[in-house]
């Protein structure tokens, strides 16, 4: 039965990193699980003792690509000497750092319109999933601390979540730079004011 979670093994660490090397320069739908262990140099028969598919691996692979960012959220969660604007500053900058890389590997790739969508979609809900809960603790300290304006510490961090994706990710609505920023500008503001928050408090999404 594959293991459900991270072992401490080095083939593990050769599977993922055997099918982040294929994906350099084939698409995932082109990749098979026979061509991942014969680039991890390993039997077939091992990919099985840890991963129950090929999708399960990209899905490894991406938790992978995301341990330090996700990491430093759930620390940054306990720094209440800290602004939680900052906090949430400083989450985004590790996420933007990690995202560049990863969908730099899937666009290498060449990926058809249909395939983006599905790796983009996995991406997207692996991200917002895994942020959610931390982004909404920290949201929840700073309306403790009356520095955040919020009856729905959650509702607010799927948003705030929303906007780091879309700026990470452009192949959702695809926008220049200037397109892009314009969109954050006026959604900042919304927000702002819907929560009656300070002009200028909420710019930390614009990292």
């Amino acid at each position: 039965m594959p293991h459900s979670t991270r072992p401490n093994s080095e083939k593990y660490e050769k599977i993922l990193e055997a099918l982040r090397t294929l994906l350099e320069t084939k698409k995932i739908s082109q990749i098979s699980v026979s061509e991942i262990a014969q680039t991890a140099g390993i039997g077939k028969g091992s990919i099985y003792y840890y991963f129950s598919s090929k999708e399960a691996i990209f899905d490894a692979l991406m938790a992978k690509s995301y341990e330090e960012p996700l990491a430093t959220a759930k620390e940054l969660a306990k720094r209440t000497d800290i602004s939680p604007f900052v906090r949430m500053a400083m989450i985004f900058q590790a996420c933007r750092n990690s995202s560049a890389a990863f969908l730099k590997i899937q666009s290498d790739a060449g990926n058809g319109v249909q395939e983006n969508a599905f790796l983009h979609n996995k991406y997207i809900n692996y991200l917002i999933t895994e942020l959610k809960p931390v982004t909404g603790e920290i949201i929840r300290q700073g309306a403790a601390e009356g520095l955040i304006v919020c009856q729905q510490p959650d509702a607010l961090a799927e948003i705030v979540l929303l906007v780091l994706v879309v700026k990470l990710d452009n192949t959702l609505i695809p926008s220049t730079k200037e397109e892009t920023e314009q969109t954050i500008s006026e959604l900042i503001s919304l927000l702002e004011k819907g929560t009656d928050n300070p002009e200028g408090s909420l710019n930390f999404l614009r990292v």
